[in-house]
């Protein structure tokens, strides 16, 4: 019995031992693979950094915002000033 038993936690370690090494040829595999999408992920973010900056240095492109933001302005004023108008009885 005691041969039974040491042969049965021989094969238990040697399938164990497989199993780890597997394990860890799937942990690699996953890392390489995480890696490569958090690397492809840095390059998006840099590309759009560099078109953000681009896009932030052009004075005529904020004039033009500007503009916008005070005609938005003035129509906002507008309407509250129609909202909250005295009427009269």
């Amino acid at each position: 019995m005691d041969t039974n038993q040491e042969g049965n936690a021989e094969k238990f370690f040697k399938d164990f031992g497989k199993k780890l090494d597997q394990f860890l040829v799937e942990a690699k595999d996953a890392s390489t693979r995480v890696e490569a999408d958090l690397q492809k992920k840095y390059e998006e973010l840099k590309v759009a950094a560099e078109k953000i900056k681009k896009e932030a240095e052009s004075k005529e492109r904020w004039k033009e915002v500007e503009y916008n933001l005070r005609r938005a302005s003035i129509e906002l004023e507008r309407a509250f000033k129609s909202a909250f108008k005295k009427r009269e009885p």
